[in-house]
């Protein structure tokens, strides 16, 4: 695997929450247990900080929430058409801040306006979407990122 496919699979592992030894990180990994540390330095350069328990059975623990798309699904099965939109949703899921959306109905035919709070990034099926409170149906509402026709980031704050 590519680096930064082993650094993936390393935050993937480690964001369960369990302990991993080098060791068991190196086996996983298939690499030399050099190469973990190597990974370690560039996640927390990346701003992801990995604690390190020392001693005999010691090993990482990452205690911080990170998501990483799950890597059961291959990118060609994933249908996203506006990459600027998913990176702009992903700030603001990051930045807690509200966004203004137009979007389309199933159909297309129809498009309304929305300020939402976005939560976290999901997949819906093969494509993309975003969980967030709708200010305009006052709920928790699921958006394909792909039905998003403009999209901007507001510079008001949720919690």
């Amino acid at each position: 695997m590519s680096k930064i496919s082993n650094v993936l699979t390393m935050i993937e592992y480690l964001s369960t929450g369990k302990k991993y030894s080098i060791a068991e990180l190196s086996e996983k990994l298939e690499v030399s247990p050099r190469m973990i540390r190597v990974y370690k330095d560039e996640i927390e350069k990346a701003g992801i900080y990995i604690d390190t328990i020392k001693g005999p059975y010691g090993g990482y623990v990452l205690n911080q929430n990170i998501n990483v798309p799950k890597r059961f699904i291959t990118p060609n099965n994933i249908n996203i058409e506006n990459k600027e939109f998913y990176n702009l949703i992903n700030k603001a899921i990051k930045e807690k801040r509200k966004c203004y959306i137009e979007y389309y109905s199933k159909d297309r035919k129809k498009l309304s306006t929305r300020t939402i709070y976005p939560y976290d990034l999901i997949l819906l099926g093969s494509e993309w979407g975003v969980a967030g409170y709708c200010e305009k149906k006052q709920e928790i509402r699921h958006f394909y990122i792909n039905r998003i026709k403009q999209i901007e980031l507001l510079e008001e704050f949720y919690n």
